[in-house]
């Protein structure tokens, strides 16, 4: 289980994280939520357990933006608050659990497997959104954003990017991207120049690589996580 704990008070986070490590789990913290969302955008988690007081970006705007981007790992929030108006708030914004402090480690844990469990359900089951790091395609939307910026595409560069994403780290042929695009024999070089059209769309505004061409045979997505600081 890979866990993103969001959490300002350090002694507190660190404990968590060393206890889930002992355990053989993968945990991550940061005291910030502004660090937090950029985490969660950049990886994947099974689980996000996220304070609701935080530096920077509050737990209810962090789950907001979450789902915004559909990022739709679970997510647990923490809270020294006691009240149900902050639980309604949590649970309105797309959290998926919600633990008063203080609260046991024993406890904690059972949340954690829940949710884990409730998150791979939701990851193995027919997906209408694709994603490839903070690359994310919303195919009943027909929304593209990276890093949480929406990226206009056409018709024809949303299709080509859906069938890139739908087989992730594969190279898929020139052909049978032609022929499940544009369903028609046309000159193969269109291809190419919608490879450019999308490369100068989700690639290169943001510092990243992840569209690559297979020599002679076609295309392959990959996933580009690379930390990109813009001005």
């Amino acid at each position: 289980m890979r866990v993103l704990f969001i959490e300002d008070e350090q002694r507190l986070r660190e404990a968590l994280c060393r206890g889930l490590s002992e355990e053989g789990h993968e945990a991550v913290g940061v005291g910030t939520g502004t660090e937090g969302l950029e985490l969660a955008a950049q990886q994947s988690f099974d689980v996000i357990v996220c304070d609701i007081l935080l530096p920077g970006v509050n737990g209810f705007q962090i789950v907001r933006k979450l789902r915004e981007q559909a990022i739709w790992a679970p997510v647990l929030m923490l809270t020294a608050k006691d009240g149900e108006w902050d639980e309604a708030e949590a649970l309105d914004a797309g959290a998926d659990g919600y633990l008063t402090k203080p609260f046991s480690y024993v406890v904690l844990k059972a949340h954690l497997r829940a949710l884990a469990r409730r998150g791979a359900k939701v990851a193995t089951s027919p997906s209408e959104v694709l994603r490839a790091g903070d690359l994310i395609l919303d195919l009943r939307a027909r929304r593209c954003a990276r890093g949480g910026t929406e990226v206009e595409l056409s018709q024809r560069e949303f299709d080509l990017l859906t069938e890139l994403l739908s087989n992730l780290g594969k190279a898929v042929a020139k052909d049978e991207l032609m022929r499940r695009v544009w369903g028609a024999d046309l000159d193969p070089n269109i291809v190419e120049v919608y490879i450019g059209y999308l490369r100068k769309k989700v690639d290169a505004p943001f510092g990243r690589r992840s569209i690559e061409t297979v020599r002679g045979y076609g295309y392959r997505l990959v996933v580009d996580d690379r930390a990109v600081h813009r001005p």
